[in-house]
């Protein structure tokens, strides 16, 4: 029904918003463009806060704020929350943001940032976070582009338990940037700085004297946020995302996909700098009336690999949402599970997996570990919510291990061949979506309506190219096979890369890997594995263990997809959000130039690949 009457069926679901004005139909199409709910107004802010202390649950908690790097902890009810977004709205309100206006928040993992988020869609401005800790130049890209009359800060996050000031960071990225803008600034007990600069003033002081300010009424199509995604070139891709679709997709998902209502808690185990902390910490569960969980700290580490079940036996949270990497890094530091011992897990209901592909080995032990059902799901940053997935909430196909499950309503998904034309069933093809768009995705790229047609539209007109690669089994289920630009060509042959990452990370020394295509004379590429091995010190056993490797690679893909050789590594380099940079670990292995992604972890994991494997090392020497 969501595809063959869009508008009926997304109609259907506005009940479960708040309107100023109700809106006549549910989008607008305009050659490539759809804008959702324009003939409505709401505002986000009121839906997930407001209209909960109007319902009489005021007293209910809005956000469990937990932070084992800093040993403090809060628990932030509806009524306190609506008293702090409207004192923060007030303040923004007071130094000239109106309606349309942008703020930037570069901050840590604390209610402030939240708080601050609300105030924007509160006065119906456009916010734009950045993932606390960020490099000046890469603050400074998105402040030029973004042009922000406000930044909101703090003075300072904790990263892998050392104090990390974020006001230079930001001073530094407004010179670069050339331009003066007031900053806001959460004085944390960790760190206090020194507000010495022309513009920069003290968050509590200003929201304590500030007037509460109320909601301002945005029109359905109206952009909502800016949130920044990597690019080919060095101006960021801004996604915008609208607020009436927004809502809508995110309300819908919450009581259907994830299978959640008010009062449940929810624990999104992600960041607010990325989209799931957008959509899942921040808007989803507010305006599904849920207890939501702001977690600052690592799964391991802050104190050990037993935080998550530990937060979750006390504060009974229902739906966990997390990342295939975290249970990885809880994995390996746990194996046995001996840290979830003795823990009551029994509220749990469901764990939710996205953000990398989930390996069957993963899933197993996760839903073993946790006791409940694991759900894995697909989408991106551009859609906003789910594209695939088995959905909690309504009657469903049940989950089949490797496949994240069927498309959600709203998205046609398809997979072709490089003419635009469907392959069958269990053939490999490019994963594009059928235009319109779900209500939630993006509107466009901030600022760049060309780029945003060049980016995602130009290369199967009528459709949205995922840049994911995929197939369709004879059940409909989607595979997902990873980035398009990570099949390699061995010999004439098309091999998904993560295919042959998936067996190799069925072999029980074998911890977490990538496989990239390195250059090879004769067969043009071959491919390469890089592991992080459970016993490292044992490099003895290296050979053997490819070879244990290859021979399940020649029975489950095919003897061509055999690893030419195996790097054996402490950590493997990934992202903030835990994503392994796959195309940085395929640039250094084939000896093309490379820049140090911005979103990295620890640098010091390229200097240890680059120490491994070397220039002068081959793939056959790389054991």
């Amino acid at each position: 029904a969501s595809l063959s009457d869009p508008d009926g069926f997304w109609m259907d679901q506005t009940w479960r918003l708040d309107w100023a004005r109700k809106p006549e139909h549910a989008f607008v199409s305009e050659g490539d463009s759809t804008r959702w709910f324009g003939s409505g107004s709401l505002n986000t802010c009121f839906n997930a806060v407001d209209r909960h202390v109007l319902a009489g649950r005021g007293e209910q908690a809005a956000i469990i704020f937990e932070s084992p790097v800093t040993g403090s902890s809060r628990v932030i009810s509806y009524a306190e929350l609506l008293d702090e977004v409207e004192r923060a709205a007030g303040a923004l309100c007071d130094r000239g943001i109106e309606s349309g206006d942008r703020v930037l928040i570069y901050m840590p993992m604390i209610p402030e940032a939240l708080i601050a988020m609300l105030a924007c869609a509160r006065l119906g401005a456009i916010h734009s976070v950045v993932f606390g800790g960020f490099a000046p130049a890469e603050l400074a890209s998105r402040i030029v582009d973004a042009g922000p009359k406000v930044i909101v800060t703090a003075s300072c996050g904790i990263e892998k338990n050392r104090v990390l000031p974020y006001l230079p960071m930001v001073r530094s990225a407004l010179d670069l940037a050339g331009t003066e803008v007031r900053v806001l600034v959460v004085q944390r007990p960790e760190h206090e700085a020194d507000l010495v600069a022309d513009g920069e003033e003290d968050w509590t002081a200003a929201v304590s004297v500030a007037p509460r300010a109320g909601c301002a009424d945005s029109s359905g199509d109206s952009p909502l946020y800016i949130l920044y995604t990597s690019g080919t070139t060095a101006r960021p891709k801004g996604v915008v995302r609208d607020t009436g679709g927004h809502a809508v997709a995110l309300a819908w998902s919450m009581a259907n996909f994830y299978g959640v209502a008010s009062g449940d808690v929810f624990w999104a185990a992600s960041d607010i700098g990325w989209v799931v902390g957008h959509s899942y910490i921040v808007y989803g569960p507010l305006i599904a009336g849920c207890t939501t969980v702001l977690f600052e700290g690592k799964p391991i580490g802050t104190p050990d690999a037993g935080v998550f079940f530990e937060l979750i036996e006390r504060h009974r949270v229902n739906v966990l949402f997390t990342a295939p990497t975290t249970i990885r890094a809880i994995r390996s530091a746990d194996p046995s599970g001996a840290l979830r011992s003795g823990r009551d897990l029994g509220s749990l209901r469901t764990l939710f997996m996205a953000g990398e592909r989930l390996d069957t080995d993963t899933y197993a032990w996760a839903g073993e570990a946790f006791g409940c059902p694991v759900i894995d799901h697909w989408w991106q940053t551009e859609t906003g919510w789910p594209i695939v997935g088995t959905a909690a909430g309504v009657p469903s196909q049940p989950v089949r291990p490797g496949s994240p499950g069927h498309p959600l309503p709203g998205w046609s998904v398809r997979v072709v061949d490089a003419h635009g034309e469907d392959v069958p069933p269990g053939v490999q093809g490019a994963v594009v979506l059928r235009l319109p768009l779900a209500p939630g995705g993006l509107l466009t790229l901030w600022g760049d309506d060309e780029r945003f047609y060049r980016s995602y539209l130009a290369d199967h007109p009528g459709n949205y190219l995922t840049g994911d690669g995929g197939y369709f089994d004879e059940d409909g289920y989607l595979f997902i096979s990873g980035r398009i630009d990570d099949e390699i060509n061995v010999a004439g042959h098309r091999l998904s890369t993560a295919a042959i990452e998936e067996v190799a990370a069925r072999h029980p020394r074998v911890l977490e890997c990538a496989v990239v295509g390195v250059p090879d004379e004769t067969k043009g590429q071959v491919p390469h594995l890089f592991a992080v091995l459970s016993d490292p010190e044992v490099d003895s056993e290296a050979r053997a263990i490819l070879g244990e490797i290859n021979a399940a690679v020649r029975t489950t893909i095919s003897p061509i997809a055999t690893v030419a050789g195996l790097t054996a590594l402490v950590r493997l380099p990934k992202t903030r959000s835990g994503k392994i940079l796959r195309g940085t670990i395929r640039s250094i292995a084939a000896g093309y130039d490379y820049e140090v992604p911005s979103t990295i972890e620890d640098p010091a994991a390229l200097t240890e690949l680059i120490e491994a494997f070397g220039p002068d090392q081959g793939p056959d020497e790389g054991f």
